[in-house]
């Protein structure tokens, strides 16, 4: 038996109260902020935010700010990660051609002398499809109108946010250290965080988690957020379930069924990934999903639940390594 496996959870869950977070309590700042980041990047002036347009270009500058302003570190003194994606002809307004987008990362150093040598990934994707097109994403091809994705994935970025400024306020910093990312081209195919598992600023087997967001802003009645692969690290099932206990949502959690969105890239590359949601609707990747149907309330609730949970897995004692689920 492995003793890793034997160390029991509320050591884990222990390290939540040891930083002195507020466990999902009721945060109307939070909410606000939820809200005001999704309602930028889900406006028309950002026109979808499909790569290599101007609108791409202005997401990833305002999210560049915030992981300025909270005091992201860079790595090769770039919060850019520049790549280059090819572009059917009729998405977008557009003809056959390459064009360059970017990831945006930073990173926030682990306080412990040992582990801050490990890293955890946060993730979100910031693009969409813009104005849609016939080799595009759209489930409305015949509407070329703005597809402003403000719950795909206007929502995740905006928690990555939130997450990022919580984090940013706490007196004791993770042991870990942690990586912010918000991801470019996921639409066409997880190209952005393939670009990075492949260029990784760090070494790979430093890197021990990866949790991904991908539409978190339509939370429903049942307050339910789905995750699949909690079960790709240790004690992540009964992690995810702790924190559950304690929260206002229900947590549906699977070990494996990783899903589709960015965190697939880690996992394919023996990284252990958990992604996040809060379901399909019939706005996906329509112009109708739109900022008047996000419900700001669960996003931070959400946020909320994550932000935990990576301050829990940052913080944790024992060993962290990719357990698979296929």
């Amino acid at each position: 038996m492995n003793f890793f496996h034997i160390i029991p959870i509320h050591i884990i869950f222990n390290s939540l109260l040891f930083l002195g977070i507020n466990t999902y309590a009721q945060n109307n700042n939070m909410t606000q902020t939820f809200y005001e980041h999704d309602k930028y990047l889900s406006s028309d002036k950002l026109e979808g935010r499909f790569p290599g347009t101007k609108g791409n270009n202005e997401a990833a500058a305002y999210i560049k700010k915030y992981f300025k302003k909270y005091g992201l570190k860079k790595f090769d003194n770039n919060y850019y990660q520049p790549f280059t994606l090819f572009v059917k002809e009729g998405i977008n307004k557009m003809k056959s051609d390459s064009v360059s987008t970017q990831n945006v990362l930073g990173y926030l150093e682990g306080f412990d002398e040992k582990l801050k040598n490990e890293y955890i990934v946060i993730g979100a994707h910031y693009d969409h499809w813009g104005w849609g097109g016939q080799n595009s994403g759209s489930k409305k091809k015949e509407a070329f109108a703005i597809h402003n994705g403000a719950d795909d994935n206007a929502s995740g970025v905006s928690a990555l946010l939130c997450i990022l400024e919580e984090l940013s306020k706490a007196k004791v910093k993770p042991k870990r250290s942690i990586i912010f990312i918000s991801f470019s081209g996921e639409e066409e195919g997880l190209l952005g965080s393939k670009h990075f598992v492949s260029h990784l600023p760090v070494q790979k087997d430093a890197v021990k988690v990866m949790l991904n967001m991908d539409m978190v802003g339509r939370l429903n009645e049942e307050r339910q957020i789905y995750m699949g692969g909690a079960g790709t690290f240790p004690n992540g099932l009964e992690l995810m379930k702790k924190l559950g206990e304690c929260s206002t949502l229900n947590p549906v959690i699977h070990a494996g069924e990783v899903g589709g969105s960015d965190h697939v890239s880690f996992y394919k590359a023996g990284i252990s990934a958990v992604g996040f949601h809060t379901g399909g609707h019939p706005q996906y990747h329509t112009p109708e999903d739109d900022i008047e149907l996000i419900n700001c309330e669960g996003g931070a609730l959400v946020a909320q639940y994550i932000y935990n949970a990576l301050v829990a897995i940052a913080n944790d004692p024992q060993q962290l390594y990719f357990i698979n689920q296929d």
